[in-house]
């Protein structure tokens, strides 16, 4: 055995990285979709970081009893590790999807993960210590090798998943390719490193567990777009006509009859019945009498470069995070927005709307009119847009006279967003902030604040295009609040309390979402 021991050590060291590395893969993919389901924020990665190092330890506490057996059980914990790391994001999405809620589901499968890879080192440890693969002399090198190996692992799982799986296959093909990685490497130490160290019987039940695993793995990879658009059907009461799952969201638009709608991270964006609502409301009270230059955050879809390029004179600037989502307002929804994204007016920046600003962006240039129009606050990452530090930045690049107006969420079902969105603006800086709210059909209640200087009033410029909603008076109703709803006075969201969140997910508690 000592001629091939360096050989069995290097070849078990490359399959440790492998399996270190799908195991990081299943719990990367568990986040990255409790993010787009669930918003997970930093409570919920939280939770499942814990969660999996909890787990890890108590994985190596439970497989004590079977270490009389480490090939055996080795062999054993791959295959489940395989099977249920790669199907962990579908089971995750199907359940969402059909049933309504899947945190259960996340905490068994990253409880489930964490022990299958917390009982690996054991058990290689305990096959290295009892001379399977090394002497004495050896063992404690081989050890610490086998911990290098594995965090090496890790570190490729970690950048494998962002930059290849992910972009590449997706979540649910993602997770399912690392488990068929995962499980081939399995199967790769069962025959070569260990065929001879196993009973034949124990030899063959384990091969064939791993090829039935592979096997059922390699369905999943074909079966999955069906498995999904199943699922999906399931959540969205249209059919769906367009999907796909960008690098930042889910990106789904459903149709029936006349009325098209838009979804990010199964959010409703719009929908074609009422949208002229929204829009309307949105843009309008952010012109004052010259403004001719916009500042668009957001508003990917392209409604709200809609109305603008209403006015002839008007030059519009806008920042998106994500060019799936331009790509399909220039496709999907063109007949929506009119082509607006590609009008030679338009200057789309894909960018990060908070990085953008902080590294003043087109050289500093200010605007008349900045518009923020962008998905509820459900997550911490998305809280950095509603926080105090990045409407200051916005407010910095507004010319004198110039009005900044902000999506507030619902004023009536999550009234603590609204009226916190407002003082944040304030405590930014704001000369004054006007709050207003429309009724929009498929939203509810929908609210905005507007702000700008000491003089601002809630009107429509003169020369405004004749509208669908939208008139003078309708806009001075807009600023009154029934008694149900007054103003609050709360503490501005910043970046080291983002406390909007919370105030999102209290309202959706309240109302019985």
């Amino acid at each position: 055995m000592s001629d091939l021991g360096p050989i069995w050590r290097w070849l078990l060291l490359v399959s440790v990285s492998i399996c270190a590395a799908s195991g990081l893969v299943y719990e990367l993919a568990l986040v990255s979709l409790s993010t787009s389901l669930n918003g997970g924020g930093i409570v919920e990665t939280s939770l499942i970081v814990a969660g999996y190092v909890a787990a890890l330890g108590l994985g190596a506490l439970l497989v004590k009893p079977f270490l009389n057996w480490p090939a055996q059980t080795f062999l054993g914990v791959e295959t489940l590790l395989g099977l249920i790391g790669g199907c962990s994001a579908l089971v995750l999405y199907f359940t969402f999807a059909t049933i309504g809620q899947s945190l259960w589901i996340l905490v068994i499968a990253t409880a489930a993960i964490g022990i299958l890879v917390g009982a690996e080192l054991p058990l290689l440890m305990t096959m290295i210590q009892q001379g399977r693969l090394a002497d004495a002399k050896t063992t404690g090198s081989l050890v610490a090798t086998l911990n290098a190996a594995d965090y090496l692992g890790a570190l490729l799982g970690g950048l494998a998943w962002p930059f290849v799986l992910l972009p590449w296959l997706g979540m649910m093909r993602g997770a399912a390719a690392a488990g068929m990685i995962n499980l081939v490497a399995a199967l790769f130490v069962g025959c070569v490193l260990l065929r001879h160290l196993l009973p034949r019987t124990h030899f063959f039940v384990s091969v064939v567990a791993l090829l039935l695993a592979i096997a059922a793995l390699a369905t999943v990879l074909v079966k999955s777009d069906g498995i999904v658009a199943t699922a999906r059907a399931q959540l969205y009461r249209d059919p769906v006509i367009y999907s796909h799952q960008s690098d930042y969201q889910d990106i789904v638009v459903t149709e029936r009859g006349k009325d098209r709608r838009l979804y990010l991270n199964g959010g409703l964006q719009y929908s074609t019945r009422d949208q002229h609502r929204y829009t309307e409301s949105l843009v309008y009270p952010s012109l004052n009498p010259e403004a001719e230059s916009v500042l668009i955050i957001g508003g990917g879809d392209g409604l709200a470069a809609r109305e603008l390029l209403r006015f002839p004179s008007m030059q519009i600037t806008q920042v998106e995070l994500d060019p799936e989502v331009i790509e399909v307002a220039n496709t999907v929804l063109r007949s929506d927005n009119g082509g607006a994204m590609e009008d030679p007016r338009v200057s789309i920046i894909v960018d990060d709307a908070f990085t953008w600003l902080r590294s003043g962006g087109n050289n500093g240039e200010t605007y008349d009119s900045i518009i923020i129009d962008l998905p509820d606050p459900n997550n911490d990452t998305m809280a950095r847009l509603y926080s105090e530090e990045f409407y200051t930045l916005a407010r910095a690049r507004l010319n004198e006279q110039g009005r900044m107006v902000v999506q507030s969420s619902s004023a009536y079902t999550t009234p603590d967003v609204f009226w916190r969105v407002g003082a944040t603006l304030k405590s930014a800086g704001c000369e004054q902030v006007i709050p207003y709210h429309v009724h929009v059909p498929t939203f509810g209640d929908w609210g905005f604040q507007l702000c700008g200087p000491a003089d601002m009033e809630l009107e429509l410029r003169e020369d405004t295009p004749p509208l669908t909603f939208l008139n003078d008076e309708v806009l001075v109703a807009a600023g009154v609040f029934g008694l149900d709803n007054q103003p609050r006075e709360l503490e501005p969201s910043t970046l080291d309390h983002p406390r909007v969140v919370e105030d999102l997910r209290k309202g959706y508690r309240e109302s019985g979402d």
